[in-house]
């Protein structure tokens, strides 16, 4: 089933609960792991299971995302025939934007009726994992089922997610809209969806024809006992980004290793935009513990357990602990931040003490000094 599908991205869920990181872009363009953004985890995913045909669903804030994406050169997707197609935030029935995915995806009908795959595949952007879109597909048509929708298990709580209860042969039974008890290892929906093109139109017209506008209370949830559901549980790391906490604890598990070495290698590659830029420089007082640092940063200071965008200044006297400094961050001399994430262009100026808690990091948002 390689490239028999279409991919549908929607890049902009969790924007409202990401703060002050998403105030100048979309969730899907949050800079991740000193060189990526977060769609770039999907569309790899995407392309390295042949998917290669895949529509892009924006709400607000997306210039950024343009610029991220541009023609999908990186990602081999600038072709004649297929490749990527940016869906900007659009009005139906006089309202300021879609009102949810079932009206999303009814206006990019006219793009889905012209593409010859049988399958569609529905993701989130804001999601970080290694999943095997061959093996998915090629289960969901074995299944016989209508819809396959990827779940994993999980003991983290979350602002809000889906329970889901399944039978022994893995089809859904039961799906709540709730959170995941503190320590109680639950399945959870990860909100990919297969299905075949056609049934998915069929199930869009008639729930947007009902002026229903949710894809999981108003297709799955009302109608797990009218088709089959099929669910594919995913064993792998999974982190999803729906807020600051989950950003920061996702990007701190890069530092990992085995972590690291499944998200970047298992299932083929993790493809980004390519910038060219001069290699880190580490001066006579640079000390650096278990960090990942980017191309072009001047380090003079110490840096620990944390992450370094590009074109990022760490002065002599300077301490970087547990943060995340994205791209052209100065962190002044004698300054200290601790459990920070500061976004594009923050400087942190000399003498400054910032520090949050492992369970409450602070984020500085763009072109801001403290």
């Amino acid at each position: 089933m390689r490239g028999n599908a279409i991919g549908v991205i929607y890049a902009s869920e969790t924007d409202s609960k990401l703060n002050e990181l998403t105030i100048h872009r979309t969730s899907a363009s949050l800079p991740f792991c000193a060189r990526y953004r977060i769609i770039d985890f999907t569309l790899s995913n995407l392309v390295n299971a042949g998917i290669i045909s895949i529509g892009l669903i924006t709400r607000s804030n997306y210039s950024s995302l343009m610029d991220h994406i541009r023609l999908g050169k990186d990602w081999d997707l600038s072709r004649k025939n297929g490749g990527i197609v940016m869906f900007p935030p659009y009005v139906l029935n006089n309202s300021t934007n879609f009102q949810g995915q079932v009206e999303a995806l009814y206006g990019i009908k006219n793009y889905l009726n012209k593409r010859k795959e049988k399958y569609v595949v529905i993701t989130p952007a804001n999601i970080i994992c290694k999943l095997d879109f061959v093996d998915i597909i090629d289960k969901h048509d074995k299944s016989g089922a209508d819809i396959t929708l990827v779940t994993y298990k999980t003991s983290s709580s979350h602002v809000s997610t889906n329970i889901v209860e399944t039978d022994e042969n893995g089809r859904l039974k039961d799906m709540m809209l709730t959170t995941v008890p503190n320590e109680e290892e639950k399945q959870v929906n990860l909100k990919v969806y297969v299905v075949e093109k056609e049934f998915l139109i069929k199930l869009v017209d008639e729930a947007y024809a009902r002026g229903q506008m949710n894809f999981e209370k108003n297709i799955i949830m009302n109608n797990i006992n009218n088709y089959y559901i099929n669910t594919y549980l995913y064993d792998g790391y999974v982190s999803v980004i729906d807020h600051i906490k989950a950003y920061y604890d996702a990007s701190m598990d890069m530092l990992d290793y085995d972590t690291r070495k499944e998200i970047f290698n298992k299932n083929g590659k993790v493809f980004t935009k390519v910038k060219d830029t001069a290699p880190t420089v580490y001066l006579k007082h640079a000390s650096v513990k278990n960090s990942l640092i980017a191309d072009g940063c001047v380090i003079d200071g110490v840096v620990e357990n944390s992450i370094l965008f590009r074109g990022v200044t760490v002065e002599k006297g300077a301490v970087v602990k547990n943060s995340i400094v994205m791209q052209k961050g100065l962190i002044m001399s004698n300054s200290s931040i601790n459990y920070t994430i500061t976004d594009k262009n923050v400087v942190i100026k000399s003498d400054r003490n910032l520090s949050g808690h492992e369970s409450y990091p602070i984020a500085i948002a763009k072109d801001k000094t403290v």
